[in-house]
């Protein structure tokens, strides 16, 4: 997420070298994920295990010859034939030469060649054939007529019968090519752990290694993030410099966590420090660590510690540290304390105090919760180097999409800076996803390059939802439109609400209408003025459908999930209450009832809790059903542009209400 590494006057020798032009004329550069990479001949890999393979297909073709070699020949194909009337015709007309039966079964050879059946022309004439006698036949009889006829009578059958060695080969062969192949791959897997035998394996290091010489990403890819990237400019140069500091008596540190939302770019930031420092990049899940034999991650964690200070200068990358890294007050009573997780934690913290201070290995952790993490891990001298990622601004945001578009060939009418304005609280996770969704769409669509077209309905099939192909009534239609309406209207009278950018009644998801409202600029905090226009305005539906239809349905149902947690928390974790004051009741995110933070209240604070959420929902119920039943004119030309149109844009909604434009809507670009 940044600028093009090639821009003009950069003189860094591991920036990306500059690209050759499309063959379509398109002058594009590579993104961080390799979109956009030219395939280089002769890069791919042999695979790592040619003998193998071999060898395994050398036994399945001997165990194929060995089968051919032995199988017994069958000469002449042998015909199966009726007992009567075609077998007794047979002995009676002296044509058989001689008979072996086993059971019911009776095998034989005729004197002479003949077909069956005999009116059948494509039939090949032979000599041997079978028949079943019936039980219930007199064998008597059948024996005096063969001997009448001089039959020649056997006691075994006529079948070639097989040596001794066919029948091992046949009968133990597959087994033991089975048994052989799992005994080669015991022994190899013992050799690759270092002779701890065959679960020796398990204990290794599942983390994946990356070369320095194939890490291409570097800080020039990372944007919107500036202070994270500054703090850990300074680890850079440790891991070019180690000596440096040693000097001096300093020592730097050895862990690093990154926390953030999700989708911030705690990865690629990593990924960058290694570039940056051009070391190799040790990357895992905390939850690889992890198996059901007990010491298994604490192995692993040893011998991924044990291969990073091998190749250093490296990085470990461990990412969702909180898989193991969490919190173990209050564990004792419940799973008890010895169990694989905290043993794997152990071992992690013993590996970070055993660091020497010259010693150039790095270890960045990632989370999405680090207010749940164990103390021990956080305090000085292991992970003591914090770096917050915080959601890009608006020109962070425009920084991410240059890089995540420069594998795309973008129309001139594009303006990325106006897609950015569109795009408040998006992180770069959700700017890539948005460049490739474009891209996707352009390609359906035909274009040459992606167009503002493509973007514009790529942001709102992500933040509205993929239109349902569904066909609603026209009275389910009409009470949609009324509901929708009201959100809107609500949102344009109500002081201290967000703009209105979009307003619809086409199914989406699980809705069945989406009213869009985003903020002009990006937001840290509320007032409860604001707040309070948040509960308002998701009233402003379900208060409609009172207005005009003097009934309520089920469909407000997400947004009084919305008013019912804001109201809530207003009066239990930001003491906007005057019954409760500015007291913290209610835990805040990721905290437990065994974790720290989470204060105990009584029966009686829980009550007013209630109370007062009610108090405010109610208070905003009369205020929204005041202001529409005075604008009830608006919101009867609202809905019934909406019937017509079924999409307004934030002008045309406006209009359709006869609600003047605020001048910060006018001067912000509309959002898509």
């Amino acid at each position: 997420m940044a600028d093009e590494p090639d821009r003009p006057g950069a003189t860094r020798s591991d920036a990306h070298p500059p690209m050759p032009r499309d063959k379509r004329g398109w002058q594009v550069a590579p993104a961080p994920d390799g979109r956009g990479m030219p395939e280089q001949p002769g890069q791919r890999p042999p695979h790592r295990r040619p003998g193998f393979l071999w060898f395994v297909l050398a036994l399945i073709a001997l165990n194929w010859i060995s089968v051919l070699a032995f199988q017994p020949s069958t000469g002449e194909q042998r015909v199966t034939v009726p007992f009567s009337p075609f077998f007794l015709e047979q002995v009676k007309a002296g044509n058989v030469r001689s008979i072996s039966s086993k059971g019911d079964t009776v095998e034989g050879n005729f004197k002479a060649k003949l077909r069956y059946p005999p009116s059948s022309k494509t039939a090949t004439p032979t000599k041997r054939f079978a028949t079943q006698v019936p039980t219930f036949w007199n064998g008597s009889q059948l024996s005096a007529l063969l001997q009448e006829k001089g039959v020649e009578i056997n006691a075994k059958s006529t079948s070639t019968s097989q040596s001794l060695l066919a029948e091992l080969l046949l009968g133990f062969g597959p087994t033991l090519l089975i048994v052989g192949l799992f005994v080669l791959l015991a022994r190899r897997a013992a050799k690759g752990a270092g002779g701890m035998g065959a679960l020796g394996a398990f204990g290794r290091s599942q983390a994946r290694r990356i070369d320095p010489e194939t890490i291409r990403v570097t800080f020039d890819d990372v944007a919107g993030i500036d202070e994270a990237k500054a703090e850990l400019s300074e680890i850079v140069d440790f891991l070019k410099n180690p000596d440096r500091y040693g000097r001096l008596g300093g020592r730097m540190p050895h862990g690093v966590l990154l926390s953030g939302a999700p989708g911030t770019g705690k990865t690629l930031l990593a990924r960058a420090v290694a570039g940056e420092a051009h070391a190799a990049f040790f990357s895992i899940s905390a939850a690889e660590f992890i198996e059901a034999i007990v010491g298994v991650g604490a192995s692993r964690v040893r011998d991924l510690f044990a291969k990073a200070k091998e190749a250093a200068p490296s990085i470990i990358f461990i990412d969702e540290i909180d898989a193991i890294g969490r919190s173990r007050q209050g564990s004792a009573a419940i799973g008890g304390a010895n169990d694989e997780r905290e043993q794997t934690l152990d071992q992690i913290l013993t590996e970070l105090d055993g660091f020497e201070s010259s010693e150039a290995v790095v270890v960045l952790a990632a989370t999405n919760r680090p207010d749940i993490l164990d103390p021990a891990l956080l305090r000085a001298g292991r992970f003591d180097r914090r770096v917050v990622v915080q959601p890009p601004d608006r020109k962070g945001r425009m920084e991410i999409l240059k890089v995540h578009t420069r594998s795309i060939p973008l129309a001139e009418d594009v303006d990325l800076d106006r897609l950015a304005a569109s795009t408040p609280g998006m992180v770069g996770a959700d700017l890539a996803n948005l460049a490739n969704e474009a891209a996707l769409l352009a390609a359906r669509r035909g274009h040459d390059k992606v167009e503002t077209a493509d973007f514009t309905d790529s942001l709102e099939k992500i933040l509205l939802g993929s239109p349902r192909g569904i066909l609603l009534s026209p009275a389910d239609r009409e009470r949609t439109a009324y509901h929708e309406s009201g959100h809107a209207l609500v949102g344009m009278l109500t002081p201290g609400a967000d703009p209105v950018r979009k307003v619809s009644i086409i199914p989406r998801g699980m809705a069945l209408g989406v009213t869009l409202a985003t903020p002009d600029s990006d937001r840290v905090s509320y007032s409860i003025e604001e707040l309070d226009a948040k509960i308002r305005v998701a009233l402003g539906g379900r208060v409609a459908e009172e207005t005009v239809y003097g009934s309520i349905t089920t469909g407000a149902e997400s947004d009084i999930q919305q008013l019912t947690q804001i109201a809530r928390q207003m009066v239990g974790r930001w003491g906007m209450s005057e019954a409760i004051g500015p007291i913290a009741v209610l835990p805040s995110d990721g905290q437990g009832p065994l974790l720290p933070g989470v204060s105990e209240t009584s029966q009686r604070t829980q009550e007013l809790i209630d109370e007062e959420t009610q108090r405010l929902v109610g208070e905003a119920h009369a205020a929204v059903a005041t202001l529409l039943g005075e604008h009830r004119e608006q919101l009867e030309s609202l809905a019934h542009a909406l019937l017509a149109a079924e999409t307004l844009d934030a002008p045309e909604a406006y209009a359709a209400a006869g609600v003047p434009l605020r001048p910060a809507e006018i001067a912000t670009p509309a959002p898509v």
